[in-house]
Formats: structure tokens, sequence, C-alpha cells
């Protein structure tokens, strides 16, 4: 599934293509993504200019200046494709704009969807009012993770990829910030916090690790295992630079460590990481 990243990279890919663009033409083409399409979409997003492209957790945001919202998941397949020579039988919507751009949402697995709400009720839709704060913004500090987990007993990689204390964060990147912060994933939450209350340096070092992947990884275009790529067709480069994640069997890259990459499941998933180095 599209994470944090390879949301980012594709909101900024739709930018110079829809920004301050009047869309033309909106059209859904099939009725069974994850859930239907609004059925007032065409009529409230045809003729519209879009305002402003933006991402929350692993939702793009695609404003209007007519006070709407356009929100889009990419669930498990999902990419948009700029300017395509022709329509594919999964491109499931279609958009296009005054300077007769083409925009489609392509989605073969069919898990992604589109939603459409006032800008102005983003605060309260139900997939973002129980959210923690964006891991790349300034709320997210080494403070706000010792509050969020200093009294968690669950593993401190199962509390990351609880949105409710972090938005956006997934697997892939949650194994690698824990990586190169030397934090074992089956570490209690709660140590990262001192007896006294104040955040132990692991904290720091998980929130740096965790804002520095991010970065990296949106850098890179994002990580295409199987279905990601970027608006224009690239794919992303990120894969190349995992130090752990589906590396079990590889010798750890932390330098001067030892340790064999291994591979264990945590909750259905699964989670890669140094026995050695992390604690």
């Amino acid at each position: 599934m599209p994470e944090l990243p390879e949301v980012e990279t594709t909101v900024a890919g739709l930018r110079e293509p829809l920004e301050g663009r009047r869309l033309t033409r909106v059209e859904p083409r099939r009725p069974d993504m994850r859930k239907p399409f609004p059925v007032d979409l065409r009529q409230r997003l045809t003729g519209a200019e879009v305002t402003s492209l933006d991402r929350r957790a692993k939702y793009g945001l695609i404003a209007t200046d007519r006070g709407d919202t356009m929100i889009f998941h990419l669930g498990m397949s999902g990419r948009w494709v700029i300017d395509a020579e022709s329509v594919n039988i999964h491109d499931h919507l279609l958009l296009e704009t005054s300077e007769g751009r083409h925009l489609a949402l392509r989605d073969p697995r069919r898990f992604g969807f589109v939603d459409l709400l006032p800008t102005a009720a983003l605060d309260v839709y139900p997939a973002f009012a129980a959210m923690g704060p964006e891991p790349l913004g300034p709320a997210f500090t080494a403070a706000y993770l010792k509050t969020a987990l200093e009294n968690r007993v669950a593993p401190i990689k199962a509390m990351l990829l609880d949105q409710r204390i972090v938005a956006g964060l997934g697997n892939i990147y949650v194994c690698e910030a824990l990586h190169r912060a030397h934090l074992s994933p089956k570490r209690q939450a709660s140590t990262i916090a001192l007896k006294s209350g104040a955040p132990r340096p692991s904290a720091n070092a998980l929130a740096d690790a965790i804002k520095a992947v991010l970065n990296d990884a949106i850098k890179a275009g994002g990580s295409s295992l199987r279905d990601h790529r970027q608006t224009d067709g690239d794919l992303g480069y990120f894969q190349h630079s995992f130090r752990v994640y589906d590396r079990a069997g590889e010798k750890c890259p932390t330098k001067g460590c030892k340790g064999t990459i291994r591979r264990i499941v945590q909750g259905t998933r699964s989670t890669f990481f140094c026995p050695v180095c992390q604690k």
C-alpha cells in the first residue's frame, strides 16, 4: 500500500497540471472501487478551479474555489496517470482541465476511493478526526512522542503504526526508522520516557529518524515494490536504500555491527530488524 512518501510524491506530481487550472471534465467511470463515488462529484467539480493540492496522512487532497475538497486514497495499487494516450480499463476517474491536460485515477485492484466534502469540514472527516500529528510537521517532536507513548505497554512498532499516534506512518518506514534509531520493534513503547517523565535520548533519536527516513524517501520518489509509480510513470527508488525492510538474512548495514537482519511477524505484519544493534 502506498505510504506517506508515495502519496506526497503523487501530490507533488499533480500540482503542475492541476493547481490553478479549471476542470472542464469530471467523469467517474466505474462503480466498483472500495466505495461508490459521491453522487454529486461531477456536478460539484465540473467548472471548478483547483486552488491547492495537499496531503493528510496517506490521503491526497484537491481543493477547489467552490469550497470543496476532493479526497483520494490510492488503496493498494492506485496511481494518477497524466496525459495517457488512451483510456485504460482500470481508469476509475477521468479529469480534464481547460488547458487540455488529461488525468486518470487508475486502480487495478480497486481498493482506493474518492470522496468529496466541504473544505471547512475536513477536520471532522471521520478518517481525520482522531488522527495524530503529521510526522513531518512541527507538532511531531520527542516531547510529543514521550507524552503519547509514556503509558503504553504495547510494542513500540505497533504504536507507531497507530494513526491516532502518528498520521501516515506505514510498515516500511517504521521498520526503517526504528533501525536508524537503534530501537527494537519489540521494545515496550513507554520505555522512551524516563521515570521523571522527560523523554529519553531514544525519543529524540526516534523522532529524528522518522523525519529523516520520510524525507529521504520523498526525495527518492517513494518506494516501488509492486505498483507504485510517480505521476510521470517513473518508479520510486527508495527501495534501493532500505536498511532492513525485506532484507532478512542480510548483514546489518550499521557500521561495526555483526548482526543479521531478521524477520518476525507482529500483528500480522512482517517486521524486519537487527537483533544486535536494535535494543
